[in-house]
């Protein structure tokens, strides 16, 4: 009685064994892309849940009840919606809120005033110490805001008498950022001269320039850093801990937060509650913009 080949023999039986060779090796490309499929997505789930859980935990703890939220459970066995509402009404709360979002949006729209026309400067002019300047720049970036918070403090305390409020951390910003002023010379380095010369050839000035021509051009790079300064001001502890301590009306969301866990460190489902709305402003800018960050921040290192 014959042997009953499969379908897959057929075709090779009796072929030479350069055709039989090729039929291998394209069945183990075909395994290995199978193979090199499933390692990547299973890597991309696996990072996926790495950082979605703890936002999963923070939401399950935030609406169960106070006996389930100390109790270890997981899964609420009652959705305690009023946790949201119960944050709003502990005193100072929503005020901590609007005093982070000033914080945030003076910061923003001062800094990225203040540091394009430098940032320009830097990379388009050729003067005596623009060198030294850049270095002054980079220096400034490497040196810790502890190194000179005793000396600050002072000043706004004695000189001014600012202290107790937000403003000794927001006027600063008004002379520039020296993160922000690198990040922006570094895009406007890959802005080919051709532009700037023809914009001057039909009359503009240099202001006018900066305002028609090279802006435009650099809003990738504009939009990354206002996102950078915008969290770094909503997220800010340090400043506000130093400068508003003493004053409880003017404590931005995030120094009010560790306030706020210390009095309610036995209710972790207001805690969690509080925890993500003051997450949730920053989740939903990046989710908007990220298109605008990440393309910021790929273009911001083309060039050096």
């Amino acid at each position: 009685m014959s042997e009953t080949l499969s379908p897959t023999e057929l075709p090779t039986q009796g072929a030479p064994a350069s055709v039989r060779a090729s039929g291998a090796a394209a069945r183990k490309a075909a395994r290995n892309r199978r193979l090199n499929w499933i390692a990547v997505h299973s890597f991309g789930i696996a990072a996926a849940l790495f950082f979605i859980l703890p936002f999963v935990f923070l939401f399950l703890t935030s609406v169960m009840s106070d006996s389930q939220a100390l109790g270890g459970g997981i899964w609420p066995t009652q959705w305690v919606w009023s946790n949201y509402v119960t944050i709003f009404h502990i005193p100072h709360f929503l005020t901590w809120w609007k005093n982070s979002l000033e914080y945030a949006v003076l910061g923003t729209v001062f800094t990225v005033v203040s540091s394009v026309p430098v940032a320009y400067a830097l990379a388009k002019f050729r003067f005596p110490g623009r060198r030294t300047a850049l270095m002054a720049v980079i220096s400034m970036m490497m040196l810790p805001p502890q190194v000179v918070i005793i000396p600050m403090y002072l000043f706004w305390t004695n000189q001014v008498g600012l202290t107790g409020t937000l403003w000794p951390l927001i006027i600063p910003m008004i002379f520039g950022d020296a993160y922000s002023i690198f990040l922006l010379r570094q895009f406007l380095l890959t802005i080919p001269k051709e532009y700037l010369d023809a914009a001057k050839v039909d009359g503009c000035g240099e202001v006018r320039t900066l305002l028609k021509v090279v802006i435009p051009m650099v809003k990738p790079a504009i939009s990354a850093v206002a996102l950078f300064q915008f969290f770094y001001c909503w997220n800010d502890f340090f400043g506000p801990q130093i400068y508003t301590a003493s004053n409880p009306s003017a404590w931005t969301i995030s120094y009010g937060l560790q306030t706020l866990h210390s009095a309610h460190h036995t209710d972790w489902n207001l805690t969690m509650a509080a925890t993500l709305l003051v997450m949730a402003p920053v989740i939903i800018i990046f989710f908007f913009a990220q298109k605008a960050f990440i393309e910021g921040v790929t273009l911001t290192g083309v060039k050096g």
